[in-house]
């Protein structure tokens, strides 16, 4: 396990996401996310979309480092008028308590409640890693999941 300690969370740069890229192209990680863009292998759409976050207000868009490692990215948006957090960690730093421990540190500083987050039925990781930050389950859905190229059900979180 990482300790919490070893964890940084900061503003990002434009140079942080070339790593970002590269971490949403492993496999597993893609599928697990499931909703993700339609061409996850298009880099210059990846660097345009998320250039424009980085100076979004509404966007507390933070890169998570380890020993000053990037090791992954958390952020809060806001999708029809809900606060909704998403995380996608380095597949390096999986079962390490990466993602736990950075969402327990973004919590201290994203103070938007409800929060929700919603993730696939299967994503167990990322379930876990809700529930042990206080988040509850209080529902489904169901949506297209490029990923897997089928609709598949989510589980629903919220934070209060």
């Amino acid at each position: 396990m990482i300790d919490h300690n070893r964890i940084v969370l900061r503003a990002p740069v434009i140079n942080d996401l070339e790593a970002l890229f590269n971490f949403q192209l492993h496999r597993e990680a893609n599928y697990l996310a499931a909703f993700t863009s339609l061409d996850p292998t298009d880099k210059s759409a990846y660097i345009s979309k998320h250039s424009k976050f980085l100076n979004d207000p509404s966007i507390n868009n933070q890169t998570i480092l380890v020993d000053n490692i990037i090791a992954g990215s958390i952020a809060k948006f806001v999708i029809e008028g809900d606060a909704e957090i998403t995380y996608w960690i380095d597949r390096n730093f999986w079962g390490k308590d990466v993602a736990k421990n950075a969402l327990k540190t973004f919590l201290t500083i994203e103070k938007a409640r409800p929060l929700f987050g919603r993730v696939a039925f299967d994503n167990y990781g990322s379930q876990k890693v809700l529930e042990k930050c206080g988040f509850v389950r209080v529902g489904s859905d169901t949506g297209f999941a490029n990923a897997r190229q089928a609709e598949i059900e989510e589980m629903i979180y919220k934070l209060t």
